[in-house]
Protein backbone atom coordinates (compact mmCIF):
# COMPACT_ATOMS: atom_id res chain seq x y z
CA UNK A 1 0.00 0.00 0.00
CA UNK A 2 1.38 3.20 -1.04
CA UNK A 3 3.01 5.58 1.89
CA UNK A 4 0.12 8.59 2.38
CA UNK A 5 1.21 12.12 1.80
CA UNK A 6 -0.61 13.47 4.46
CA UNK A 7 0.58 12.75 7.56
CA UNK A 8 -1.26 11.12 10.27
CA UNK A 9 -4.51 9.04 8.33
CA UNK A 10 -5.51 6.15 9.38
CA UNK A 11 -4.09 3.02 8.19
CA UNK A 12 -6.98 2.10 6.37
CA UNK A 13 -6.31 5.07 3.64
CA UNK A 14 -3.48 5.17 1.18
CA UNK A 15 -2.43 7.82 -1.24
CA UNK A 16 -2.44 7.47 -5.18
CA UNK A 17 -1.66 9.92 -7.75
CA UNK A 18 -3.67 9.15 -11.16
CA UNK A 19 -2.05 10.01 -14.15
CA UNK A 20 -3.88 11.47 -17.25
CA UNK A 21 -7.20 12.73 -15.42
CA UNK A 22 -8.12 15.54 -18.03
CA UNK A 23 -4.59 17.12 -17.86
CA UNK A 24 -3.81 16.55 -14.08
CA UNK A 25 -2.02 14.37 -12.09
CA UNK A 26 -4.46 13.99 -9.40
CA UNK A 27 -3.73 12.52 -6.19
CA UNK A 28 -6.41 10.57 -4.76
CA UNK A 29 -7.01 9.34 -0.83
CA UNK A 30 -8.74 5.71 -0.69
CA UNK A 31 -10.21 3.60 1.56
CA UNK A 32 -12.01 0.28 0.86
CA UNK A 33 -9.95 -0.44 -2.00
CA UNK A 34 -9.08 -4.05 -0.82
CA UNK A 35 -12.28 -4.85 -2.49
CA UNK A 36 -12.81 -2.91 -5.93
CA UNK A 37 -15.92 -4.12 -7.05
CA UNK A 38 -17.63 -2.38 -3.46
CA UNK A 39 -19.83 0.34 -4.15
CA UNK A 40 -17.93 3.63 -4.97
CA UNK A 41 -18.30 6.47 -2.28
CA UNK A 42 -16.78 9.94 -4.11
CA UNK A 43 -15.87 12.60 -1.94
CA UNK A 44 -15.07 16.35 -2.93
CA UNK A 45 -13.94 18.80 -1.04
CA UNK A 46 -14.14 22.75 -0.72
CA UNK A 47 -12.46 25.50 0.50
CA UNK A 48 -9.49 26.34 1.66
CA UNK A 49 -9.14 22.54 2.27
CA UNK A 50 -8.14 19.07 0.89
CA UNK A 51 -8.85 15.35 0.36
CA UNK A 52 -7.93 15.52 3.97
CA UNK A 53 -10.99 16.93 5.16
CA UNK A 54 -12.47 13.85 4.77
CA UNK A 55 -10.08 11.74 7.11
CA UNK A 56 -12.80 10.69 9.75
CA UNK A 57 -15.36 9.81 6.94
CA UNK A 58 -13.18 7.82 4.78
CA UNK A 59 -12.88 4.42 7.25
CA UNK A 60 -16.20 4.30 8.65
CA UNK A 61 -17.50 4.33 4.99
CA UNK A 62 -15.12 1.87 4.00
CA UNK A 63 -15.91 -0.54 6.91
CA UNK A 64 -19.64 0.15 6.46
CA UNK A 65 -19.28 -1.99 2.98
CA UNK A 66 -17.92 0.77 0.39
CA UNK A 67 -14.65 2.05 -1.50
CA UNK A 68 -14.11 5.58 -0.80
CA UNK A 69 -12.62 7.93 -2.88
CA UNK A 70 -11.51 11.41 -1.93
CA UNK A 71 -8.98 13.96 -4.50
CA UNK A 72 -7.11 16.81 -3.97
CA UNK A 73 -9.41 18.66 -6.75
CA UNK A 74 -8.06 20.79 -9.39
CA UNK A 75 -6.00 23.80 -7.92
CA UNK A 76 -5.18 21.66 -4.42
CA UNK A 77 -3.19 19.90 -2.68
CA UNK A 78 -0.88 17.05 -4.46
CA UNK A 79 -2.80 17.31 -7.80
CA UNK A 80 -0.96 19.06 -10.21
CA UNK A 81 -0.78 20.10 -13.86
CA UNK A 82 -3.09 22.82 -13.06
CA UNK A 83 -1.96 26.73 -13.86
CA UNK A 84 -1.69 29.00 -10.43
CA UNK A 85 -1.07 32.37 -12.88
CA UNK A 86 -4.18 34.78 -11.91
CA UNK A 87 -3.63 35.90 -15.89
CA UNK A 88 -3.85 32.87 -17.26
CA UNK A 89 -7.20 30.59 -18.80
CA UNK A 90 -9.51 30.43 -15.73
CA UNK A 91 -11.92 28.22 -17.63
CA UNK A 92 -10.09 25.10 -16.42
CA UNK A 93 -11.63 26.13 -13.62
CA UNK A 94 -15.38 26.13 -14.24
CA UNK A 95 -17.93 23.80 -13.90
CA UNK A 96 -17.98 22.27 -16.87
CA UNK A 97 -14.20 21.13 -16.37
CA UNK A 98 -14.33 20.55 -12.59
CA UNK A 99 -17.25 17.73 -13.71
CA UNK A 100 -14.92 16.06 -16.60
CA UNK A 101 -11.86 16.26 -14.00
CA UNK A 102 -14.51 13.65 -12.07
CA UNK A 103 -15.67 11.67 -15.42
CA UNK A 104 -12.06 11.24 -16.16
CA UNK A 105 -10.86 10.05 -12.77
CA UNK A 106 -13.90 7.24 -12.68
CA UNK A 107 -12.96 6.69 -16.61
CA UNK A 108 -9.34 6.22 -15.61
CA UNK A 109 -10.00 4.34 -12.32
CA UNK A 110 -12.16 1.82 -14.76
CA UNK A 111 -15.30 2.35 -12.33
CA UNK A 112 -18.38 1.75 -13.90
CA UNK A 113 -20.29 4.19 -11.75
CA UNK A 114 -20.33 6.06 -8.86
CA UNK A 115 -22.98 5.11 -6.07
CA UNK A 116 -22.92 8.49 -4.47
CA UNK A 117 -20.52 11.94 -4.86
CA UNK A 118 -20.51 14.00 -2.03
CA UNK A 119 -20.02 17.75 -2.43
CA UNK A 120 -18.73 20.29 0.49
CA UNK A 121 -18.71 23.39 0.02
CA UNK A 122 -17.47 24.91 -3.49
CA UNK A 123 -17.71 21.50 -4.40
CA UNK A 124 -21.54 21.16 -3.63
CA UNK A 125 -22.72 22.67 -6.89
CA UNK A 126 -19.75 20.69 -8.53
CA UNK A 127 -21.30 17.53 -7.38
CA UNK A 128 -24.74 18.80 -8.23
CA UNK A 129 -23.67 19.18 -11.68
CA UNK A 130 -22.28 15.57 -11.93
CA UNK A 131 -25.50 14.40 -11.24
CA UNK A 132 -27.17 16.35 -13.89
CA UNK A 133 -25.15 16.51 -16.53
CA UNK A 134 -24.24 12.36 -16.17
CA UNK A 135 -26.73 10.75 -14.06
CA UNK A 136 -25.54 7.78 -15.76
CA UNK A 137 -22.38 8.10 -13.96
CA UNK A 138 -23.45 9.25 -10.66
CA UNK A 139 -26.40 8.01 -9.34
CA UNK A 140 -27.09 9.69 -5.88
CA UNK A 141 -25.71 13.05 -4.59
CA UNK A 142 -25.13 14.85 -1.42
CA UNK A 143 -24.80 18.25 -1.27
CA UNK A 144 -23.19 19.61 2.24
CA UNK A 145 -22.72 23.47 3.40
CA UNK A 146 -24.08 24.94 -0.09
CA UNK A 147 -28.08 24.45 -1.34
CA UNK A 148 -28.54 23.67 -4.84
CA UNK A 149 -30.73 26.14 -6.81
CA UNK A 150 -31.36 23.52 -9.52
CA UNK A 151 -30.85 23.26 -12.98
CA UNK A 152 -30.72 26.61 -14.88
CA UNK A 153 -33.97 28.73 -16.75
CA UNK A 154 -34.08 28.46 -20.22
CA UNK A 155 -35.34 32.20 -20.26
CA UNK A 156 -34.25 33.78 -16.63
CA UNK A 157 -35.66 36.41 -15.65
CA UNK A 158 -33.03 39.12 -15.53
CA UNK A 159 -31.46 39.57 -12.22
CA UNK A 160 -28.53 41.97 -11.48
CA UNK A 161 -25.19 40.83 -11.45
CA UNK A 162 -22.26 40.34 -8.80
CA UNK A 163 -20.61 43.50 -10.21
CA UNK A 164 -24.40 45.01 -9.17
CA UNK A 165 -24.28 44.26 -5.88
CA UNK A 166 -20.82 45.06 -5.10
CA UNK A 167 -21.41 48.37 -6.15
CA UNK A 168 -24.41 48.89 -3.89
CA UNK A 169 -22.42 47.07 -0.80
CA UNK A 170 -19.33 49.81 -1.88
CA UNK A 171 -21.96 52.65 -1.38
CA UNK A 172 -23.42 51.57 2.25
CA UNK A 173 -22.36 53.64 5.22
CA UNK A 174 -19.66 52.28 6.24
CA UNK A 175 -18.60 50.50 3.00
CA UNK A 176 -18.75 46.66 2.15
CA UNK A 177 -17.70 44.09 -0.03
CA UNK A 178 -18.56 40.38 -0.67
CA UNK A 179 -16.35 38.01 0.04
CA UNK A 180 -16.33 36.51 -3.23
CA UNK A 181 -15.29 39.22 -4.77
CA UNK A 182 -12.14 39.81 -2.53
CA UNK A 183 -11.58 36.27 -3.41
CA UNK A 184 -11.55 37.13 -7.57
CA UNK A 185 -9.20 40.19 -7.31
CA UNK A 186 -5.14 39.39 -7.51
CA UNK A 187 -4.43 40.57 -3.92
CA UNK A 188 -6.16 38.01 -1.96
CA UNK A 189 -4.03 34.72 -2.36
CA UNK A 190 -0.97 37.15 -1.28
CA UNK A 191 -2.76 38.42 1.33
CA UNK A 192 -3.88 35.16 3.18
CA UNK A 193 -0.43 33.04 1.65
CA UNK A 194 1.56 36.35 2.70
CA UNK A 195 -0.76 36.86 6.14
CA UNK A 196 1.06 38.82 9.02
CA UNK A 197 0.10 36.47 11.46
CA UNK A 198 1.40 33.46 9.46
CA UNK A 199 -0.21 31.11 7.61
CA UNK A 200 -1.09 28.90 10.54
CA UNK A 201 -2.33 31.53 12.48
CA UNK A 202 -3.99 32.83 9.83
CA UNK A 203 -5.53 29.33 9.01
CA UNK A 204 -6.52 29.00 12.20
CA UNK A 205 -8.77 31.72 12.85
CA UNK A 206 -10.56 31.46 9.62
CA UNK A 207 -11.52 27.83 10.21
CA UNK A 208 -12.69 28.75 13.56
CA UNK A 209 -15.00 31.97 13.16
CA UNK A 210 -16.58 30.06 9.86
CA UNK A 211 -17.01 26.88 12.74
CA UNK A 212 -19.80 26.46 15.99
CA UNK A 213 -16.96 27.46 18.21
CA UNK A 214 -17.27 31.14 17.02
CA UNK A 215 -20.61 31.89 18.98
CA UNK A 216 -21.37 34.83 16.91
CA UNK A 217 -22.66 32.15 13.87
CA UNK A 218 -26.75 32.35 14.49
CA UNK A 219 -27.51 31.82 11.17
CA UNK A 220 -30.97 32.02 9.50
CA UNK A 221 -33.05 32.92 6.48
CA UNK A 222 -32.09 36.34 4.91
CA UNK A 223 -34.91 38.61 3.17
CA UNK A 224 -32.94 39.11 0.19
CA UNK A 225 -29.72 39.53 -1.70
CA UNK A 226 -30.02 43.48 -1.41
CA UNK A 227 -27.15 44.76 -0.20
CA UNK A 228 -29.13 46.44 2.24
CA UNK A 229 -30.38 43.06 3.22
CA UNK A 230 -27.32 41.23 3.28
CA UNK A 231 -25.13 43.39 5.09
CA UNK A 232 -27.86 44.00 8.12
CA UNK A 233 -27.73 40.48 9.29
CA UNK A 234 -24.38 38.12 7.72
CA UNK A 235 -20.74 38.62 9.88
CA UNK A 236 -17.86 40.66 8.30
CA UNK A 237 -16.22 37.12 6.81
CA UNK A 238 -19.22 37.32 4.28
CA UNK A 239 -19.40 41.03 4.29
CA UNK A 240 -16.05 42.10 4.34
CA UNK A 241 -14.82 46.06 5.31
CA UNK A 242 -14.22 47.54 2.06
CA UNK A 243 -10.62 48.09 2.74
CA UNK A 244 -10.04 44.80 4.78
CA UNK A 245 -8.35 41.72 3.64
CA UNK A 246 -9.60 37.86 5.08
CA UNK A 247 -5.92 37.80 6.93
CA UNK A 248 -7.25 40.67 8.67
CA UNK A 249 -10.97 39.60 9.24
CA UNK A 250 -9.07 36.15 10.54
CA UNK A 251 -6.92 37.90 13.19
CA UNK A 252 -9.93 40.03 14.61
CA UNK A 253 -11.86 36.76 15.00
CA UNK A 254 -8.63 34.52 16.09
CA UNK A 255 -8.94 32.09 19.14
CA UNK A 256 -8.09 32.61 22.32
CA UNK A 257 -4.97 30.06 23.41
CA UNK A 258 -7.59 28.40 25.87
CA UNK A 259 -10.17 27.39 23.02
CA UNK A 260 -7.22 26.08 21.08
CA UNK A 261 -6.98 23.71 23.43
CA UNK A 262 -10.17 22.22 23.46
CA UNK A 263 -10.36 22.30 19.60
CA UNK A 264 -10.64 18.72 19.18
CA UNK A 265 -12.15 18.77 15.65
CA UNK A 266 -8.68 20.76 14.55
CA UNK A 267 -5.20 20.06 16.58
CA UNK A 268 -2.31 21.95 15.93
CA UNK A 269 -1.03 19.11 13.87
CA UNK A 270 -3.54 18.37 11.46
CA UNK A 271 -3.87 22.10 11.07
CA UNK A 272 0.05 21.73 10.06
CA UNK A 273 -1.13 19.44 7.14
CA UNK A 274 -3.38 22.74 6.03
CA UNK A 275 -0.58 25.34 6.38
CA UNK A 276 2.30 22.89 4.65
CA UNK A 277 -0.23 22.41 1.74
CA UNK A 278 -1.02 25.84 0.93
CA UNK A 279 2.37 27.04 1.46
CA UNK A 280 3.45 25.12 -1.16
CA UNK A 281 0.62 25.89 -3.94
CA UNK A 282 -0.70 29.12 -2.12
CA UNK A 283 -4.99 29.57 -2.69
CA UNK A 284 -4.82 30.75 -6.13
CA UNK A 285 -5.87 27.35 -7.38
CA UNK A 286 -9.36 27.45 -5.30
CA UNK A 287 -9.51 31.15 -5.79
CA UNK A 288 -10.24 30.89 -9.36
CA UNK A 289 -13.30 28.64 -9.11
CA UNK A 290 -14.90 31.96 -7.61
CA UNK A 291 -13.38 33.77 -9.83
CA UNK A 292 -15.54 31.47 -12.73
CA UNK A 293 -18.61 32.36 -10.75
CA UNK A 294 -18.58 35.93 -10.29
CA UNK A 295 -17.57 36.82 -13.76
CA UNK A 296 -20.53 34.98 -14.99
CA UNK A 297 -18.55 31.85 -16.86
CA UNK A 298 -20.62 29.38 -14.81
CA UNK A 299 -23.70 30.83 -14.95
CA UNK A 300 -23.34 31.05 -19.51
CA UNK A 301 -21.45 27.34 -19.54
CA UNK A 302 -24.28 25.28 -17.48
CA UNK A 303 -27.46 27.28 -19.79
CA UNK A 304 -26.77 24.29 -22.20
CA UNK A 305 -28.44 22.43 -19.47
CA UNK A 306 -31.71 24.86 -19.10
CA UNK A 307 -34.62 22.35 -18.35
CA UNK A 308 -32.62 19.00 -17.96
CA UNK A 309 -34.01 17.05 -14.86
CA UNK A 310 -32.56 16.72 -11.91
CA UNK A 311 -33.82 13.22 -10.44
CA UNK A 312 -30.84 11.78 -8.46
CA UNK A 313 -31.75 10.96 -4.90
CA UNK A 314 -30.57 13.83 -3.19
CA UNK A 315 -29.86 14.91 0.61
CA UNK A 316 -28.48 17.98 2.08
CA UNK A 317 -26.34 17.96 4.94
CA UNK A 318 -25.08 21.34 6.77
CA UNK A 319 -24.27 22.50 10.12
CA UNK A 320 -26.77 24.03 12.27
CA UNK A 321 -24.16 26.76 12.63
CA UNK A 322 -23.40 27.39 9.33
CA UNK A 323 -24.13 30.47 7.42
CA UNK A 324 -23.53 29.19 3.55
CA UNK A 325 -26.91 27.10 4.62
CA UNK A 326 -28.66 30.91 3.87
CA UNK A 327 -26.43 33.38 2.00
CA UNK A 328 -27.81 32.73 -1.48
CA UNK A 329 -31.59 34.14 0.08
CA UNK A 330 -34.46 31.22 -1.01
CA UNK A 331 -32.00 28.84 -2.00
CA UNK A 332 -32.43 26.37 1.17
CA UNK A 333 -36.11 26.70 0.75
CA UNK A 334 -36.34 25.76 -2.82
CA UNK A 335 -34.30 22.42 -2.86
CA UNK A 336 -37.34 20.13 -2.21
CA UNK A 337 -39.26 21.36 -5.44
CA UNK A 338 -35.50 21.79 -7.88
CA UNK A 339 -34.66 18.00 -6.92
CA UNK A 340 -36.93 15.29 -8.18
CA UNK A 341 -35.79 13.00 -5.50
CA UNK A 342 -35.26 15.14 -2.91
CA UNK A 343 -34.37 13.05 0.39
CA UNK A 344 -34.19 15.89 3.11
CA UNK A 345 -32.51 18.46 4.72
CA UNK A 346 -30.02 17.51 7.87
CA UNK A 347 -29.21 21.06 9.98
CA UNK A 348 -26.26 19.07 12.59
CA UNK A 349 -25.93 20.84 15.85
CA UNK A 350 -22.41 22.00 16.88
CA UNK A 351 -21.17 22.50 13.94
CA UNK A 352 -20.49 25.15 11.49
CA UNK A 353 -18.96 25.10 8.42
CA UNK A 354 -16.74 22.56 8.59
CA UNK A 355 -19.28 19.93 9.20
CA UNK A 356 -17.71 16.83 8.29
CA UNK A 357 -14.76 17.66 10.45
CA UNK A 358 -16.65 19.42 13.16
CA UNK A 359 -19.18 16.39 14.28
CA UNK A 360 -17.65 13.50 11.52
CA UNK A 361 -19.64 10.98 13.77
CA UNK A 362 -23.05 12.94 12.74
CA UNK A 363 -22.44 13.09 9.23
CA UNK A 364 -21.40 9.45 8.76
CA UNK A 365 -24.66 8.19 10.42
CA UNK A 366 -26.28 10.49 8.21
CA UNK A 367 -24.57 9.35 5.17
CA UNK A 368 -25.15 5.63 6.18
CA UNK A 369 -28.69 6.14 6.28
CA UNK A 370 -28.98 7.62 3.29
CA UNK A 371 -26.76 5.28 0.98
CA UNK A 372 -29.18 2.84 2.99
CA UNK A 373 -31.93 3.80 1.17
CA UNK A 374 -30.46 3.88 -2.18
Amino acid sequence: MAAALYPGLSPLIRSQIIEDVNGLSMHILEAGFERPHRPVILLIHGFPELAYSWREIMPALAQAGYRVIAPDMRGYGFTTGWDADYNGDISAFGYINLVQDLVSLVETLGLKEVACIVGHDFSSPVAAHCALIRPDLFRAVVLMSAPYEGPPEAAPAPTPSFDDLQTALAALIPPRKHYQGYYSDPEADGDMTGAPQGLHAFLRGYYHVKSADWAGNRPHPLAGRTAQALAVVLPDYYLMPLDATMAQIAAIHAPTPAEISVCAWLPDADLAVYADSFSRTGFQGGLNWYRCGTSGRNAADVRSFAGAAFDRPCLFISGASDWGTYQSPGVFERMASVCGDFRGAMLIEGAGHWVQQEQPGAVIDRLQAFLATL
